[in-house]
C-alpha cells in the first residue's frame, strides 16, 4: 500500500463509501481532530506512568481509531447493499463509556475533593492531560456540530464528553502520583 495517493491532491478526500468531500468537511474536521486527540494520548501513554495508566491509554486510543471509523463513515454508507454493515469493527458503545466511567472512579478513589477549579499546568504529563482534554472538548463541539447537520451515533456524543472527564481526572491522579500542588483557581476580587 502506498503512502501517496495523488487522489487528494485537489484538495478532497473520500470517506468510507467513497463518497468523496472537501478537506475542509465539518465530518473530515471532525475525525481529524479525533486523530490530533489520539497523538496526544499517545505522548501521555508515554510518559513515565504506571502499566495500568499505559494499558487504559492505550484502550482509549483503539477506541479513538473505532470512534474515527465511524465518523468516517456516513449513515447512508453504513450498510452495504447486501444488508452487511461496512465496518466490520466493534462500534463504540455503552460499554466503551462504562469503560471510561470506571477508569475515572478508580482514579478518584485516592484523589482529595476538589473544591476549586483548577489551573493546568505543574508538571510536563499533568500538561500533556490537559492540552489533550482540550483537543478533546474541541472534538466534542465539532462532533455536536456535525450531529447538528447530520446525525452521529450518540455514543460518539457521551464517549467524547466522558473522555474529556477521564483526561482530567488523569491529570488530577497524574499531579498526586508525582508529588505535585494543584495550583487552584482562586479569582482575585475587584477594588
Amino acid at each position: 500500500m502506498k503512502i501517496y495517493t495523488k487522489t487528494g491532491d485537489d484538495g478532497t478526500t473520500a470517506l468510507f463509501g467513497g463518497t468523496r468531500v472537501k478537506k475542509s468537511n465539518l465530518r473530515i474536521d471532525s475525525y481529524g481532530t479525533i486523530d490530533e486527540l489520539n497523538a496526544y494520548i499517545g505522548l501521555i501513554k508515554d510518559q513515565e506512568i504506571s502499566a495500568a495508566l499505559q494499558e487504559a491509554l492505550l484502550k482509549v486510543q483503539n477506541d479513538l481509531f473505532t470512534l474515527g471509523a465511524m465518523l468516517a463513515t456516513p449513515a447512508e454508507k453504513e450498510t452495504l447493499k447486501n444488508g452487511k454493515e461496512r465496518l466490520n469493527i466493534p462500534k463504540i458503545d455503552g460499554t466503551s463509556i462504562l469503560f471510561l466511567e470506571n477508569e475515572i472512579d478508580k482514579l478518584e478513589q485516592d484523589l482529595p475533593q476538589m473544591t476549586h477549579f483548577i489551573l493546568p499546568g505543574g508538571h510536563q504529563s499533568v500538561s500533556f492531560c490537559h492540552l489533550a482534554r482540550c483537543v478533546c472538548r474541541r472534538a466534542e463541539r465539532l462532533c455536536v456540530e456535525l450531529n447538528d447537520q447530520e446525525p452521529i451515533d450518540n455514543d460518539i456524543l457521551k464517549y467524547i464528553n466522558r473522555l474529556s472527564d477521564y483526561l482530567f481526572v488523569l491529570a488530577r491522579k497524574l499531579s498526586k502520583d508525582l508529588l505535585v500542588a494543584e495550583i487552584e483557581w482562586i479569582p482575585t476580587k475587584k477594588n
